[in-house]
């Protein structure tokens, strides 16, 4: 009878030990899950503080873009006064004073002409084509007029110029 009841508690203990054991494997199952969760979490985290670090940079970057789009027909203005006044020294000497001064403030705060110059090849990524006119056989795809100078501001085209190109 001393067997029977030592087999019993045997069997018990190792009833116990077995759910024991399953109920260690459940923790350690749901330990791994969370910790998963937690290292997804983080990094989302990371991920979110890079791109909004890298989105404030950018705003930085371009925040008086629509100011800048604004000025920018006051600059063509003058310089259309300016290549009209050329023949009277005088009148032309306060235009071009007004102008300079008027873009270098522009030019501190990040503004810049693009340059493109007659002759250049056209360039649908950085020119915008208001119109193609026949030309001699060299100058086709080229650039023959700028109408509208392009600007950036920053690494950004804010305005791209406006040219007539050959065709």
């Amino acid at each position: 009878m001393a067997k029977k009841i030592v087999n019993k508690k045997q069997s018990k203990t190792k009833v116990n030990a077995n759910k024991y054991e399953n109920q260690i494997s459940e923790l350690k199952t749901k330990l791994k899950e969370e910790e998963d969760k937690f290292l997804r979490l983080f990094a989302e985290f990371e991920n979110y503080k890079k791109r909004t670090t890298k989105e404030r940079i950018e705003l930085f970057k371009t925040a008086n873009q629509e100011l800048m789009l604004s000025i920018l027909p006051v600059i063509d203005d003058f310089e259309r006064a300016i290549d009209q006044s050329i023949k009277s020294k005088d009148d032309i000497d306060g235009f071009i004073l007004i102008k300079n001064k008027f873009f270098e403030i522009l030019k501190s705060k990040g503004l810049s002409p693009i340059d493109i110059s007659i002759g250049d090849k056209f360039d649908s990524e950085t020119h915008e084509a208001i119109s193609q006119i026949k030309s001699e056989k060299k100058n086709i795809g080229k650039v023959i007029e700028v109408i509208e100078k392009g600007y950036t501001l920053g690494d950004k085209i804010i305005r791209y110029p406006k040219v007539i190109v050959g065709n």
